[in-house]
């Protein structure tokens, strides 16, 4: 898709930050974050929202979370055997959840607590 963001900084067209990358995983630093570590990981593959995604390739879906899960791991958010400090997983879908990109992206946050609700 020509028009989307993420579809262009998976094809070299817009500059990222790439802190993970894989076949199909594409992971980079959101220009605009919401915690010391703030990584969005999205499949190269454009899926508009993740119940798009798990209904085309569930596959993948697992893939996407398994690469949040190595980002954390790569930026010091997890130790691989579950222990602190963690790092909190998030994905907006749709316009009321206030989705802005319509390219499924996991948000990776941490590096300070995160409290509920969010912020």
């Amino acid at each position: 898709m020509t028009d989307c963001l993420f579809c262009r900084m998976v094809a070299g067209e817009i500059p990222a930050d790439v802190v993970h990358e894989t076949e199909r995983i594409f992971a980079f630093r959101d220009i605009n974050p919401q915690a010391p570590t703030h990584v969005l990981v999205i499949p190269k593959e454009h899926h508009p929202t993740a119940a798009a995604l798990a209904a085309a390739d569930p596959t993948l879906l697992g893939e996407v979370v398994a690469a949040a899960h190595a980002v954390a791991l790569q930026e010091g958010l997890a130790t691989g055997d579950g222990a602190e400090p963690g790092y909190r997983l998030v994905t907006n879908t749709g316009p009321q959840a206030g989705q802005t990109v319509h390219h499924v992206h996991l948000h990776v946050l941490g590096g300070r607590p995160m409290g509920w609700p969010p912020g």
